[in-house]
């Protein structure tokens, strides 16, 4: 059994969870998204981001606007819309109830 597979599963289960998360304060583009993940150890490459991200737009929960950048091409700036707001708080209260759930299984058994 691979275990880095098992690994891998379990973090993109949570992926768009945490990028809901990251910009639920305030707009962020691509490359903050990237290292925020990178910064809290959840090992992300580009390749798995944009196309969540395209995905989290076309169903209703971000929306985006271009802003000029003084190093380089404008950068696209995501930000929640109020049926991601929603929707992130559903998330909220499901990953409370599994993490809760997880924890009880787990240290039960060690």
């Amino acid at each position: 059994m691979n275990i880095e597979n098992t690994k891998a599963q379990m973090r993109k289960g949570v992926l768009e969870f945490c990028i809901l998360s990251i910009i639920k304060e305030k707009e962020a583009y691509t490359s903050e998204i990237l290292d925020t993940l990178k910064d809290a150890k959840l090992l992300v490459v580009e390749g798995t981001v944009y196309p969540l991200l395209t995905r989290l737009k076309n169903d209703g929960l971000l929306n985006y606007r271009w802003e000029e950048s003084t190093s380089g091409p404008p950068r696209k700036y995501y930000g929640l819309t109020e049926l991601g707001k929603t929707f992130l708080n559903e998330l909220n209260g499901t990953w409370t109830e599994l993490s809760d759930a997880v924890n009880i299984i787990t240290t039960k058994n060690n």
